[in-house]
């Protein structure tokens, strides 16, 4: 039987790198792993990852989830990018997560959530919104129902079907507090068969991602991951990132482990914010829900702050903690592999 395949990578635009994807029709088993799918090629010239002269870059199947759109039988396949020597390309976040986890990031058995926010435009305006103008103030949106409230619902619930159709571990949903931004969480569930390995949320969490564009085309909006994407009285979009260790969750050690967790995090503030996406400076400035980028603040149920440590954590005293720094752009690679390598003091 022939089967399609979408071969999905990340480019290597600056400063925010997006997704890009093609199809392979391949011979494949019922239930594929990686190994089934055949290594490719692209024109890395065409993706901000190679000169012309030299352009030939792999693809390497790394996770494979069936695909939604085109039905059973098909399957999405997400890459790696490899150079001509056949090891990861510089834009290759994916590899320096597994460098961490490798290096004894596994050891302390690292869960990573995130929730990401996103914005739906249609032409230059967010959807629902008055041509070349404003709504009225935020206020009503944020979890609203109704039509004057919530722009975009139909796509949402698209969205969300492909996500679990594609068997992504989505756990939630939710209008935001702008018109027209909405939510959707990824991560552990507690489920039974769930697979709590930070690296594949992460490949999930992109997959998830090129979703978003991809049933954007059926509906005709546009996603946008901009930190700041109205300028003004307005929230910005976030990608919190809800993270753990097994000390942490431990009822024993847990709110000590969060404490010292939280001070090697203050120590790293400006290397976090480094890696936690591009135009961040519009979004954490102190107002609508955020800490100022220059400082690093922490509190319980404190959603002003750097680290927010949820109240119910604070009173079981074990669980885990929220960082707020990342932007809704950042690339959870990155932001996983910062957080198991402060955290969890691996040295490279």
């Amino acid at each position: 039987m022939a089967n399609c395949a979408e071969y999905i990578w990340i480019d290597g635009a600056d400063p925010t790198p997006r997704l890009r994807s093609k199809t392979r029709i391949l011979e494949l088993p019922e239930n594929p792993t990686p190994a089934d799918f055949t290594p490719w090629n692209y024109d890395g010239s065409s993706t901000y990852q190679a000169p012309g002269k030299d352009s030939d870059l792999g693809l390497q199947p790394v996770y494979v989830a069936c695909d939604p759109l085109r039905g059973p039988g098909n399957f999405l396949a997400l890459c790696e990018v490899l150079d001509a020597e056949g090891t990861p390309h510089e834009t290759n976040n994916r590899a320096r997560l597994r460098q961490v986890l490798n290096a004894g990031g596994t050891q302390h058995d690292p869960w990573i959530g995130f929730e990401q926010e996103y914005t739906l435009y249609r032409g230059r305006d967010p959807l629902g919104w008055p041509q070349g103008g404003y709504p009225g103030p935020q206020g009503p949106y944020y979890c609203g129902v109704g039509s004057r409230q919530v722009f975009g619902r139909e796509f949402v619930e698209a969205h969300t079907k492909a996500c679990l159709d594609a068997g992504l571990m989505i756990y939630g949903t939710n209008a935001e507090v702008l018109p027209a931004q909405w939510e959707y969480q990824i991560g552990p569930r507690g489920f039974k068969g769930d697979d709590n390995d930070p690296l594949k949320i992460c490949d999930q969490h992109w997959i998830a991602r090129w979703l978003l564009w991809r049933v954007g085309e059926l509906f005709d909006v546009e996603p946008s991951l901009e930190n700041k994407p109205v300028k003004g009285d307005w929230n910005g979009s976030g990608q919190h990132a809800n993270f753990s260790t097994k000390d942490m969750r431990d009822p024993r050690k847990g709110l000590k482990t969060i404490e010292d967790a939280i001070a090697s995090l203050a120590l790293t503030h400006a290397a976090h914010i480094a890696s936690y996406g591009a135009g961040l400076s519009e979004r954490l400035t102190g107002l609508h829900e955020t800490s100022s980028i220059h400082e690093f603040r922490h509190g319980i149920a404190h959603r002003g702050a750097s680290i927010r440590i949820p109240r119910q954590v604070h009173e079981k005293r074990c669980g885990y903690i929220e960082d707020r720094r990342p932007g809704a752009n950042a690339d959870p690679y990155l932001v996983t592999m910062m957080l198991i390598k402060t955290i969890c003091k691996i040295a490279l």
